[in-house]
Order: C-alpha cells, then structure tokens, then sequence
C-alpha cells in the first residue's frame, strides 16, 4: 500500500522534472533512479522502459564512481556521453540518480546549470521522505 505521504512525494519530483523539461525544449526525457537501478520517476516518451533504463543509470552511475576512484581523479560528478543525435547526462542526486537526454543541438552549459540546481531539489525531497 502506498503511504500519501510517498505519493506526495512522487508528485513534487514529477512536478521538478515537469519543469526541466518545460525549461529547456532541448531536454528530451528524465528519469529519476533510485542507486540501485529501480525507477523512482521518470518522464518518457512512449515505447521506452523505464525499468530498463533506470537499471542502465544506475550500472553506468556505479562503473564511473569505481573508475574515478580507482584511476585516482578525485570524486564522481557526472557522466557525459555524446551519441550522434544527442547526449546523455547522469548525475548523482544523493540518495538517487537523475538522468537526462538532450537533442544533440542543446546548449549543454544550460541544461548542466539547470541539471545541478535540480539534483538539489530532488536530494532535498528524498532525504526528506527516509
């Protein structure tokens, strides 16, 4: 049974990512994970797997906090990766995992600045909620 307290919960994080999207045209899906791979939120187009993809972030995420540890470049910030029609981004929003996908168009300057002010509104929420 879910708590109205988690379906509040639920509802603010769709709201933030509602407006990431509606802030920048460019940002084509988000999804929010929990560090295990589980899809918290997300907002995708149809056709997509949320399960899926949250479990693809979530390994990409765990990979590159190992890799930059063990190559010694200090600590984990983000994941970028460039395809031909756009980009990924990953970042760590403590306890969770926010991803997004852009055009390959986007000004990513823009859309990382939105991303960092995001991770803090999503970690606030979900620290909130344990």
């Amino acid at each position: 049974m879910i708590r109205s307290r988690e379906i509040d919960t639920i509802a603010k994080l769709e709201t933030i990512l509602k407006k990431l999207l509606s802030n920048n045209r460019d940002i084509l899906l988000a999804i929010v994970t929990t560090m295990e791979g589980l899809p918290i939120i997300s907002l995708l187009p149809r056709g997509y797997n949320e399960t899926r993809i949250a479990a693809m972030v979530a390994t990409l995420l765990s990979l590159s906090e190992r890799t930059v540890v063990d190559m010694e470049i200090g600590l984990f910030n983000q994941i970028f990766i460039k395809g031909n029609d756009g980009y990924l981004l990953v970042f760590e929003a403590n306890p969770a995992i926010l991803a997004v996908s852009t055009t390959k168009n986007a000004k990513l300057g823009l859309i990382f600045f939105e991303c960092e002010r995001v991770l803090h509104e999503i970690s606030k929420i979900l620290k909130k909620e344990k």
